[in-house]
């Protein structure tokens, strides 16, 4: 199983740099597990970005092939305690407890999960211009 993070949904769609490494767990639906919260920023950072409405139908509808993880009591409970332990972000928090909950493989260029069990950490690269 795997859970792709937030920036890595945004990198994807966005063909960066590092697209290469999100699309093998993005194509891969039956393997892939999307977090409420990721449904959340994908779509807010999209229509910050006043992005086309195609892109942004593109991401929700890979988004809904997956199986969408909602925050249940004993997620928010466990992110809570990930959070603090490991001092992340909420969001991050959310992430990584379901991604944990499910022995899934996180995969991500956000720093804050750089050297964390069960991530597969790919550095930022900056977009050639």
């Amino acid at each position: 199983m795997n859970v792709v993070d937030s920036n890595g949904w945004l990198e994807y769609l966005a063909q960066g740099p590092n697209a290469g490494v999100f699309e093998g767990p993005l194509r891969q639906t039956r393997e892939l597990l999307v977090p409420t919260v990721v449904v959340t920023e994908v779509r807010r950072r999209l229509l910050q970005q006043a992005a086309d409405r195609h892109l942004i139908d593109q991401a929700i509808s890979g988004m809904r092939q997956a199986r969408v993880v909602p925050l249940d009591f004993d997620l928010a409970v466990y992110a809570a305690t990930l959070g603090t332990t490991l001092k992340l972000p909420l969001a991050d928090s959310i992430i990584l407890a379901t991604a944990r909950s499910f022995g899934a493989v996180l995969w991500t260029q956000d720093a804050d999960f750089e050297g964390l069990e069960g991530v597969k950490y790919y550095q930022a690269r900056p977009k050639k211009k």
